[in-house]
């Protein structure tokens, strides 16, 4: 049976590509055989068992770009990681209504048996899920049931954890032809058989691996090519995007963002175009020039072009790595390629010379509207700056911005979409309030879009931040007060050396894009809460920070349902149906680069997937209160190791366990709210320490033991500082 599924798809894609080559066979007559072969594939699925080898081979093996496609016309799977090629994540299915919405309940829970941030979208493609966890774990779940199918671990050494920003997070697969694709952390893409877990081929995607390079994001597939981009532009990498063949894993092209070393010849004319730009004087090449392009990648099958959101500089601040000022090409920019070669087609950049951290990652959406009376094809955006960007897809020429959170680094954008920006915000010997700060207006949480309502769903926030240049910056040298520094951060700013005065705020925006305008809100109680789903049913739904899943009016913001779901939701949901009920599913696990120290709810759990459906009444699993011991005493120190101690913890300490005490802790603990033995040993947990099978880094031959008997000063001195008198 499995060798009939594989000849049928074959079969049925020679059919759709001779279709669409232009043959002189019957245009009628080949519409007819597609369609014989589609629901050939129907009837033997149906014959088989659900979720048997031989069921998943057929109905994953049928997945392809034009399967992708059709599945648009009713939207009765999740195929792709924003449901279509457009990334709308606006699903046709409407069994789930305003009206009904308050039946739904839960169906089943799945443990994902993880601790850290869980980003992934789950696919889903007749009635069988694709969901990743942390450390890039793929898991394969029968959704009638709720039970594992498989699972695969990449074995991501959980010593290189350091090498990531922003946790050890997976935002999802991608599936082709019976193929499950995952990008691990480490770098490596992965082909899996979709029915087995079994890994068909592996790739190591990066070109220098003494570099702290990472993937996090989701691969995509169309027209038989695996794209995925990296990060990794926070410790000083050049980014770039590289297709692979589905089937062998060959290298079918890449495409690098910023210029390499002017002294060699430039990849291509894109690079050569994009060194004008660039000061050589910061000899930006040896410190990678950033612009990972680490999340957003979107296909138009139509214009047979790929979008690439790429990222921030390297180091974030522009004085160091281009003196002489310049836009810096191609950083924070959307860049349209060639999806057969790769070659550059055109760009927008959003933020010129980016200063900020203003990645354009951030989820794109491809979509027609009406403006100003004419038909258009555009791109909707919402990178980190701040700014909602309208802009027309087939040749990149700016329609309009408005901002959608209040900014300070520039007053709006001209009719030549450039930004008048505050000269302020690029004072080198001056600490500057970013707003918004690095944490971005919006961060890589996916938004949607209702052709029926004309509103974008957008998870929007607030994350204060203070900047300061650094003065004595040098690339991959840990410093005193150099942020993250001992672990290979380099950003070229001390962060909140003075305190930030703007607040934190995190909502929910119905957004206009073609008024470019907000149409309704929902404050929420912090930042970082969950992407968002919308659907034909009226409906949005979305997770919050607090550890709740909502559902709302699509046109007017009500909340019609919600149920507690434990820890904070940051990933966004995917709906669907088997056998005839629609479906709504969603990831749960708390984490992220701001959910690494912080949080908005005192209860925890391992990562899970809750489904809910019409009339689901299986129980909730069980929520454990976050464990926190009293603030920490007791631990001798000397006060005058505090200074120091204090510009050691930052350059070491600081990223992953916040601010001692004052921050509550995320999915890392706070060393505030730790029991006194172990800061009183805290030698013990440093070097080789035995959380080092969760990611924590070993410290040996970076600090000395002399250096903890500091960081435990201020770790203590801290909370002495702030324990209520």
């Amino acid at each position: 049976m499995q060798r009939l599924a594989g000849q049928r798809a074959f079969a049925r894609q020679k059919i759709i590509d001779t279709f669409f080559s232009g043959t002189s066979f019957s245009k009628t007559f080949l519409a007819a055989a597609a369609v014989l072969v589609v629901l050939s594939f129907g009837s033997i699925a149906q014959a088989q068992t659900k979720g048997s080898p031989e069921h998943i081979t057929a109905v994953t093996g049928a997945i392809d770009s034009a399967a992708i496609i059709a599945n648009g016309a009713n939207s009765k799977d999740w195929p792709s990681y924003g449901l279509d090629y457009a990334e709308t994540r606006f699903s046709k299915l409407n069994h789930i209504t305003a009206d009904n919405v308050k039946n739904i309940g839960l169906m089943w829970t799945y443990n994902l048996e993880s601790i850290r941030g869980v980003e992934a979208t789950p696919l889903v493609v007749d009635g069988i899920m694709y969901v990743t966890a942390p450390w890039s774990i793929v898991h394969a779940v029968d959704v009638r049931s709720g039970k594992r199918i498989w699972s695969f671990d990449p074995q991501v050494s959980r010593e290189k954890g350091y090498r990531g920003c922003c946790d050890v997070v997976n935002r999802g697969v991608a599936l082709y032809k019976g193929k499950v694709f995952v990008g691990a952390y480490d770098g490596r893409l992965i082909a899996l058989d979709a029915a087995s877990g079994r890994k068909v081929w592996e790739k190591d995607t990066i070109i220098d691996s003494k570099m702290s390079y990472t993937i996090t994001g989701a691969p995509r597939v169309f027209n038989g090519r695996v794209v995925i981009g990296n990060g990794g532009a926070e410790y000083g990498v050049r980014g770039y995007v590289t297709a692979y063949d589905s089937e062998t894993g060959d290298q079918a092209w890449r495409w690098f963002v910023v210029p390499g070393d002017p002294s060699k010849p430039f990849e291509d004319e894109s690079m050569a175009a994009a060194a004008k730009t660039w000061d050589p004087a910061g000899k930006y090449w040896i410190n990678g020039g950033g612009g990972s392009a680490w999340d957003s990648i979107t296909f138009d099958p139509e214009l047979n072009m790929v979008y690439i959101g790429t990222g921030n500089g390297s180091p974030w601040n522009r004085n160091l790595r281009s003196p002489a000022g310049g836009d810096n090409l191609y950083l924070g920019s959307i860049v349209a390629l060639n999806a057969d070669t790769g070659k550059y087609v055109w760009h927008y950049q959003e933020t010129p010379g980016d200063n900020w951290d203003y990645t354009s990652t951030q989820p794109m959406i491809l979509a027609d509207l009406t403006i100003d009376g004419a038909a258009r094809k555009v791109v909707l955006h919402a990178p980190k700056n701040g700014f909602f960007f309208v802009i027309d897809r087939t040749n990149g020429k700016f329609i309009s911005a408005k901002n959608f959170v209040d900014v300070n680094w520039a007053s709006g954008y001209g009719a030549d979409g450039r930004p008048i920006e505050n000269p302020e915000a690029r004072t080198p010997d001056k600490s500057f309030d970013s707003i918004p700060g690095p944490f971005g207006a919006h961060n890589w949480h996916p938004m949607s879009f209702n052709p029926q309502t004309g509103l974008v769903y957008l998870p929007a926030q607030g994350v204060p931040l203070n900047l300061t240049g650094e003065k004595n910056f040098v690339q991959n040298a840990p410093a005193p007060m150099k942020f993250g520094g001992t672990t290979g951060w380099n950003v070229g700013f001390a962060l909140n050396a003075e305190p930030p005065k703007n607040l934190p705020f995190g909502r929910l925006l119905a957004w206009d894009p073609v008024k470019q305008k907000e149409a309704w809100r929902v404050e929420h109680i912090a930042p970082w809460n969950g992407g968002t789903l919308t659907t034909a049913g009226n409906l949005v739904f979305q997770g919050s920070a607090d550890g709740r899943f909502v559902a709302y009016n699509a046109s007017t913001g009500e909340k019609l349902w919600e149920t507690p779901v434990g820890t904070g939701v940051v990933a966004a949901p995917a709906t669907y149906i088997v056998d005839g009920v629609q479906y709504v599913s969603v990831a749960v696990g708390w984490g992220g680069v701001f959910g690494i120290t912080q949080r908005a709810t005192e209860r925890e759990g391992p990562g899970t997937v809750y489904t809910f459906a019409i009339g689901g009444k299986a129980p909730l699993p069980a929520f454990t209160q976050y464990q926190t011991s009293n603030l920490l005493s007791g631990v001798k120190y000397d006060p005058k190791d505090v200074p120091e101690g204090t510009a050691i913890y930052v350059s070491s300490c600081a990223t992953c366990h916040g601010v001692p005490g004052v921050d509550k802790g995320g999915n890392v603990r706070n060393l505030g709210y730790v029991a006194t033995e172990t800061i009183a040993n805290l030698k013990n947990f440093v070097f080789k320490g035995p959380f080092m099978d969760k990611g924590m880094p070993d410290f040996t031959g970076k600090l000395t033991e002399a250096d903890v008997v500091k960081i435990q000063a201020f770790i203590q001195g801290t909370a002495d500082a702030i324990r209520p008198k």
